[in-house]
């Protein structure tokens, strides 16, 4: 079992190792091994960036072990439409946050772990930190067949990925962080990183696909709590530290000076969709009504996750031609999201003429434009 820390010691130490911007000396010398007693995304991402922000790493680096609850993590510069589906995740109510460092997305939860290496820039070195896991799993299981690869990943069996790896790099900080495939549900893995979004052009950085594996199915005797120990003892050696693990609550202010403000950030429209590269949507739809099909071609550019340039092809027979321009004029500007987009249509809905038949015309059309979204 992970080993519990009073928050009062947690506290002192962290005190400690804090840099002087934060109020407070640093004098230890070493490292730092720290859990989250949260399992929320935002929390543990704000965690990384206060750390990476406040802490001074010269004399002390520091390994963060967080799990979350389910949740998908786009990187800095993705693009959530392109990697994920969105509406399966609202569906699901399955958390989405965007991270500050690269990299491509990937599905968090419970039985999964991260790890977060902190160090002065200087120091930064990914293929050392994914050796060290490689080594602390091998004395746990010496017959597991795995191995870091040129991209920084750890394949099991030569073939199945288990754990992918990103990083920021700040100008005097930085940190590498990585996951470990242990329990997690493939299931629902597979189904919410595959995007069902047609005709989307985009420069963001896309992800690679890969085989993965858990390890528990390869060794079922394993369990989380075994992983993170043997990864603590691990990086306790190899920096010749105490191996305690210093459980934190992310949401704390008396440890973490203005970290919720940090998670809250994470947490805006404005980040997670606002920060995705421009991109834009050329496709078409068809819409079945009575004994006619149409097809319906839409249009659209995206910035800042705001529908810059829209255009709407339908014959004029299916919507009067004023309409359909007030819908256009009215999509322009607004957030390329499902929820502004039925307020929006709702309300142009009740200037409508008292026509049934027009009004489902009109909501049909609408129910398949915010599927596009």
């Amino acid at each position: 079992m992970v080993p519990q820390s009073s928050l009062k010691n947690c506290l002192q130490l962290l005190c400690i190792l804090q840099a002087p911007k934060a109020g407070f000396r640093s004098t230890a010398s070493g490292g730092l091994i720290m859990q989250s007693t949260s399992n929320d995304v935002y929390q543990n991402l704000a965690v990384e960036d206060w750390i990476h922000d406040h802490m001074n790493l010269e004399n002390q680096q520091v390994l963060f072990l967080w799990r979350n609850s389910p949740a998908v993590v786009i990187g800095r510069h993705q693009n959530p439409w392109q990697e994920c589906n969105l509406r399966l995740l609202r569906q699901k109510n399955i958390k989405l946050a965007r991270r500050r460092s690269g990299g491509g997305t990937v599905y968090h939860d419970l039985g999964n772990i991260n790890l977060t290496f902190f160090t002065t820039r200087k120091k930064h070195e990914r293929m050392e930190n994914l050796k060290l896991v490689v080594k602390a799993l091998k004395a746990l299981r010496p017959q597991l067949d795995i191995h870091v690869t040129d991209r920084y990943d750890i394949l099991l069996d030569r073939q199945y990925k288990i754990s992918g790896t990103a990083a920021k790099l700040g100008r005097t900080a930085a940190y590498h962080h990585c996951t470990l495939l242990c329990n997690t549900d493939k299931l629902v893995l597979s189904s919410v990183l595959k995007s069902p979004y047609k005709g989307l052009k985009s420069n963001a950085t896309p992800s690679v696909p890969a085989a993965v594996k858990n390890l528990f199915e390869e060794d079922s005797s394993l369990t989380s709590e075994l992983l993170l120990d043997a990864i603590a003892e691990e990086y306790a050696m190899q920096h010749k530290i105490d191996r305690h693990i210093n459980l934190i609550n992310p949401a704390d202010e008396t440890v973490l000076p203005g970290i919720n403000n940090k998670a809250k950030e994470l947490q805006t429209w404005e980040w997670v969709y606002g920060k995705t590269p421009k991109f834009s949507v050329s496709t078409h739809f068809n819409i079945a009504y009575k004994d006619s099909v149409l097809d319906v071609k839409v249009d659209m550019d995206v910035k800042h996750g705001r529908i810059e340039v829209c255009n709407i092809d339908l014959p004029e027979q299916w919507l009067p031609p004023a309409l359909c321009s007030e819908l256009v004029k009215n999509l322009t500007g607004s957030k390329f999201c499902p929820n502004e987009t039925t307020v929006l249509v709702t309300t142009l809905l009740r200037a409508c003429p008292q026509d049934g038949d027009l009004q489902s015309r009109w909501n049909l059309l609408c129910e398949n434009i915010k599927m596009l979204m």
